[in-house]
């Protein structure tokens, strides 16, 4: 009754004038982000934190998660229309949403989009009311030595399921995440390190900047050297609700199966929304009756790829506050806004505020509602934004990716950083290096040297306990055989050996 009674103090709250016009505003905006190629949801997140600091903790926080919800939603609108999707969290919904418009049935496509990314939040909305209480809880148990390996294990996995080629590339990204997070004076005894004799860079590098430098000035660059996008001519149908709803219907064991999926997808810390993505389409092809139409145009495919990624957004917001591991990109710039608005996540983050986590579910909530008030509404005026030249957009962006980070200190010094960072970006990424384990590097970076050293201190150096203590020890295991399952050689010899493995069934 407790857990009600919270809900329902936070549901009136949020339907103040004041917080349902954020509501609105921030969903908004986040949709438009999200359906223009080249704009992110991380770089829309963090371009837009550097805009709250007027705002109280939970209007900030509101404004952000509808952004965040917003713009991951928002890639279906040109994923289905031009095949190309506005964020990667939509790559898997070209496959069936595209070949649904050239049959002339894009307001079918649009409309099934929509209702599974708003079923999907909602099937996340749920498993983070249901999980985050108990894991904080059990995150009470962890120590030093438990969180070194846990920020260790965040960067591995990430850098192992974000690389679609060799996981080396993913895991040389960490590193030099890991690296620029050693930047400045060391977190317990204000040492300066690696300063390069920078007086600026006393104090490590800025999130804020790094992350709008990586996100945002790097995908400007790397979006202006690719080819311009033409929208369809065609018109989209309109599409009755109920006829949606009954499609829904139909496939509502492929929801909840790619809403639980994705959910548990963005508990992995770093691994992102395309990934929930790509686990649901393949969990609903693997199983699905109508298979032979998944990639020409399958209702089910197009909605199990759309309720995936729409599920991580809650479920990467499960470690992210009560582990203060950041489940996805977008969800890392996060919590930099959290400890700007006085929000410590972590493990103490139910005793601290207790009553926080179920506010974060119904700003869920209403960003989900506004979704799909907007998604089913105003889909002639999103193929019109669509229809905006790059030319125009791409200098727009580029001065907010200026204006933020200078606005967090006033210093001069953030905007070199953050073009800096641009630069590195988009080297990396023509060179296919993945960002999410980048920017989990610089995240857990403070964690991971902060663990290791008062480990050692508690230890008087020794490091057995870090391999002892259960929890450690699993981590550790579970650790060693990503990385070795990483290795081409192994896999190889681990699939021969499943082929060549006798058959003793049937007889």
């Amino acid at each position: 009754m407790g857990v009600l009674a919270t809900l329902g103090g936070a549901f009136a709250d949020f339907l103040a004038p004041t917080m349902l016009f954020h509501v609105v505003w921030a969903t908004l905006l986040g949709i438009f982000v999200g359906a223009l190629p080249g704009l992110t949801a991380t770089m829309g997140v963090a371009l837009l934190t550097t805009l709250t600091y007027s705002l109280d903790r939970d209007a900030a926080i509101l404004v952000l998660i509808c952004m965040y919800v917003g713009a991951i939603y928002g890639g279906s609108r040109s994923a289905i229309l031009l095949n190309i999707p506005g964020t990667p969290a939509s790559a898997a919904s070209t496959l069936d949403g595209f070949p649904l418009a050239k049959q002339g049935k894009a307001g079918l496509a649009l409309g099934v989009a929509t209702m599974g990314s708003a079923l999907g939040t909602l099937v996340g909305i749920v498993l983070l009311i249901v999980l985050a209480p108990p894991l904080a809880e059990a995150a009470l148990n962890f120590g030093s030595f438990e969180f070194f390996w846990l920020a260790l294990f965040g960067i591995i996995i990430s850098g192992q399921l974000t690389q679609a080629g060799s996981p080396v590339k993913g895991y040389l990204a960490g590193v030099i995440g890991l690296s620029v997070a050693m930047i400045g004076s060391d977190g317990i005894h204000s040492h300066i390190r690696f300063n390069m004799g920078f007086p600026e860079l006393n104090g490590g590098i800025g999130l804020i900047p790094a992350m709008v430098g990586a996100f945002g000035f790097a995908e400007i660059l790397f979006t202006m050297t690719r080819p311009a996008a033409e929208v369809t001519d065609r018109k989209p149908e309109p599409v009755r609700l109920r006829e949606l709803w009954n499609r829904a219907w139909r496939y509502k064991g492929t929801i909840v199966r790619s809403g639980a999926i994705g959910t548990s997808i963005g508990i992995i810390p770093g691994v992102g929304e395309d990934i929930g993505a790509w686990g649901s389409y393949a969990a609903a092809k693997r199983t699905s009756p109508e298979r032979a139409d998944f990639g020409k145009g399958s209702v089910e495919g197009l909605t199990a790829a759309e309720t995936g990624n729409s599920a991580v957004v809650p479920g990467s917001l499960i470690p992210t506050l009560t582990l203060g591991i950041p489940g996805s990109a977008a969800a890392a710039v996060l919590i930099a806004a959290l400890y700007i608005h006085g929000v410590r996540p972590g493990p103490m983050i139910m005793f601290d505020q207790p009553d926080f986590i179920y506010r974060v579910a119904v700003m869920l909530v209403f960003a989900t509602v506004a979704i799909l008030v907007f998604g089913l509404a105003l889909t002639p005026l999103f193929i019109q934004v669509l229809r905006v030249p790059r030319s125009w957009l791409m200098p727009v962006v580029f001065v907010m990716c200026v204006i933020g980070p200078f606005a967090l200190t006033q210093r001069l010094f953030d905007v070199w950083v953050m073009l800096a960072f641009g630069l590195i970006g988009y080297v990396l990424r023509r060179l296919d290096y993945p960002m999410a384990p980048l920017v989990l590097g610089i995240i857990l970076g403070d964690l991971l040297d902060k663990s290791l050293r008062r480990g050692l201190t508690l230890s008087d150096g020794d490091l057995s306990p870090f391999f002892t203590r259960p929890i450690s020890a699993g981590f550790a295991i579970l650790i060693l055989v990503t990385i070795v399952f990483s290795i081409p050689a192994v896999r190889g010899l681990f699939r021969r050996r499943r082929r060549t493995a006798p058959d003793t069934g049937g007889h």
